[in-house]
């Protein structure tokens, strides 16, 4: 039989998570079924665990748990070195809950909970504060300062509370194992088509629309440029892509091309995301765009005129239109 949690050990400074999800799942409580990662990209393997996951929480009766954290560990632990991020909380939430967890926990990473031993990490917060009677974690696991502890460990600190550990191996394809490390080079290089092959979703920007110079509308293809966005940006060049505006109660996807990077015809420095949504007449300034991108086009290059690269850009946006119904 499971044991119950043991009572909570001595506080500790750390901040309440953000809960995603069933509102009945917020800390403490008295038993769950949880996975604990960054899961960014929310990949393959990331969608083997929560299956497995799944499994065991309605083995043991109790929710399906995912706890990550916001930002990244390594953010603190190494400052200016922690990977930029492919998703952001919320998006990784989203994408979590939408394989059919019941709540995602988000965790505000401070030094606290970066300074917490892996056997800490395990009791205040795993048991203490989540209940956990059943764990399913990846075989790279790693929790606990200095990242100490491993599912060895886990295995041995369940044990002893009479909970359950499963280890789920990776997920491989073509040869290699789906991570987020494998998923961040291939949007960092553009090939998202090859990303959005081992994710869940299509790699997907959100920002908010600002002001821009104006060039698109001079050419017949107004762009929507995006500002504050927090996570990495596809190698410059043109893209197929959807978009939709956030707060549409429509829920309607735009067919899209995107350009990132500059104007190299302009000469611009300034590298922009530009979103130009086919047949979309109205304004956006100020609204929240997300943008899925489907399949990078061509390179951005620099045009002998303005005449030349209208009919690129004509081009560009029947291609993007073509892949995007397809």
């Amino acid at each position: 039989m499971v044991r119950p949690p043991s009572p909570a050990h001595a506080p500790v400074p750390l901040s309440d998570p953000f809960v995603f999800g069933s509102p009945e799942c917020t800390p403490p409580l008295a038993a769950s079924a949880v996975a604990v990662g960054n899961f960014d990209g929310v990949h393959l393997g990331h969608a083997a665990i929560a299956r497995t996951l799944q499994v065991a929480a309605a083995a043991a009766g109790v929710p399906a748990i995912a706890l990550t954290f916001d930002p990244h560990p390594a953010s603190l632990v190494r400052p200016g070195a922690a990977p930029a991020p492919l998703t952001t909380p919320a998006r990784r939430a989203e994408l979590l809950l939408g394989l059919g967890l019941d709540a995602v926990l988000v965790q505000p990473v401070n030094a606290a909970l970066v300074a917490l031993t892996a056997a800490d990490f395990y009791s205040t917060i795993l048991r203490g504060r989540l209940g956990g009677v059943a764990f399913v974690e990846g075989e790279d696991f790693r929790f606990g300062a200095g990242r100490a502890g491993d599912v060895s460990l886990l295995g041995q600190l369940a044990a002893a509370d009479a909970a359950t550990l499963e280890v789920v191996p990776p997920v491989v394809v073509d040869g290699e194992p789906v991570s987020s490390s494998r998923l961040r080079a291939l949007v960092a290089a553009g090939n998202v088509s090859a990303a959005a092959a081992l994710a869940t979703a299509p790699y997907r920007l959100r920002g908010i629309v600002v002001a821009g110079a104006g060039r698109g509308a001079g050419l017949g293809f107004p762009t929507a440029n995006l500002g504050a966005v927090a996570t990495l940006l596809p190698a410059s060049g043109v893209y197929a892509a959807r978009a939709m505006v956030a707060g549409d109660t429509t829920n309607r996807w735009h067919p899209a091309a995107v350009n990132v990077g500059t104007a190299p015809t302009f000469d611009t420095t300034i590298p922009t995301v530009e979103v130009h949504l086919v047949g979309f007449t109205g304004d956006l300034y100020g609204r929240t765009l997300d943008v899925d991108f489907l399949m990078r086009l061509r390179d951005t290059r620099k045009f002998a005129s303005a005449d030349e690269l209208q009919s690129q850009l004509a081009a560009d946006v029947a291609h993007a239109l073509a892949i995007a119904a397809g």
